[in-house]
């Protein structure tokens, strides 16, 4: 048994062995180059290879039909002019100047951007418990009851309850009901706004902030159709509500597996953002310094019609103090 175990071993390591040394091949290969470009640049295998290996099959069949003819003339058609003109631009200090500096920077920007990506790793690798737990966390966004549109007018008798159905019933219009409201409504959260308010459900939530309907005006809401008054006044508490039911959302109800794709979507959005701002926080605490917002004052902004550049006026002596 025992020799047994130190063959099993010794073939592992052979192999291991063997593939550190294709390994360590493979490297030098790549590292070979293929051409010198001017004092400092060079183009290796390497490079050629990745370069060739990220173009799609049709473009790259655009530089032949073979293999051997691709690699000549994507090195010399692509590769090579590239260098050359990078080298060009470096001689004139292109690099330095505006806009070219700008586009450098920009460019660098999104690389860092697309690593970031690149780390966290692609949405179906977000794994589905983690799927799961945002579902359970956030259920209301998936499990809705129907909530319903209302416009009420809370007035202060029956009467005159009674009253104002009348009249709005007459032109039920958002205009006249928003005049009645204004007019009749002791609700002064909501009588400037003829009444709204928001989608309720049946327990009397809104999606207006801080702001709960007593259940009994849904209840005579549910009684009548999208667009109707309710034909009778509504006791709420010591008052009688005048109720419009504007509109209905029906109930939804979306499985986990429903959502699953938008909540990964959501998911990988919140970790690159996570990402991103771990490292622009690192960066502000390392290289940001001699912070001196007092001169944003005396830049120009220009009209952007080519019209006059605007000037803010410089501080004063005693303001910059």
């Amino acid at each position: 048994m025992r020799r047994v175990l130190v063959a099993t071993a010794l073939v592992a390591a052979g192999l291991f062995a063997r593939t550190d040394t294709r390994a360590a091949d493979d490297a030098a290969r790549r590292a070979q180059v293929v051409v010198h470009v001017g004092p400092t640049r060079a183009i290796t295998v390497g490079e050629l290879e990745d370069r060739i290996a990220a173009m799609p099959p049709f473009q790259r069949a655009t530089f032949g039909d073979t293999p051997d003819i691709v690699r000549r003339r994507f090195l010399m058609e692509v590769l090579l002019p590239e260098t050359l003109f990078s080298l060009g631009g470096e001689g004139e200090k292109l690099d330095q100047k505006l806009p070219t500096s700008y586009a450098v920077e920009r460019a660098l920007s999104e690389a860092t951007i697309r690593a970031i990506r690149d780390r966290v790793g692609p949405e179906s690798a977000i794994p589905m418990a983690d799927v799961q737990k945002y579902y359970d966390d956030n259920r209301a966004r998936y499990d809705t009851p129907e909530r319903y549109q209302l416009w009420r007018i809370l007035c202060k008798t029956r009467d005159e309850a009674a009253e104002v159905i009348a009249e709005a019933r007459k032109e039920p219009t958002p205009k006249e009901f928003g005049e009645l409201a204004r007019d009749h409504s002791i609700d002064k959260a909501t009588d400037l706004r003829a009444g709204n308010l928001g989608f309720v459900t049946a327990d009397g939530t809104s999606n207006e902030p801080g702001l709960r309907v007593d259940p009994s005006v849904v209840r005579a809401a549910q009684g009548v159709r999208d667009g109707d008054i309710v034909p009778t006044p509504v006791p709420e508490g010591d008052a009688f509500a005048v109720v419009w039911r504007r509109g209905t959302i029906a109930a939804t109800k979306r499985s986990v597996d429903d959502a699953a794709a938008q909540i990964r979507d959501t998911l990988w959005k919140e970790r690159v953002k996570s990402e991103t701002d771990k490292l622009i926080a690192s960066l502000r605490a390392a290289k940001v310094r001699d912070v001196n917002e007092s001169l944003l004052d005396s830049i120009e902004i220009s009209s952007g019609d080519g019209g006059v550049a605007v000037r803010a006026p410089a501080p004063s002596s005693s303001s910059a103090r």
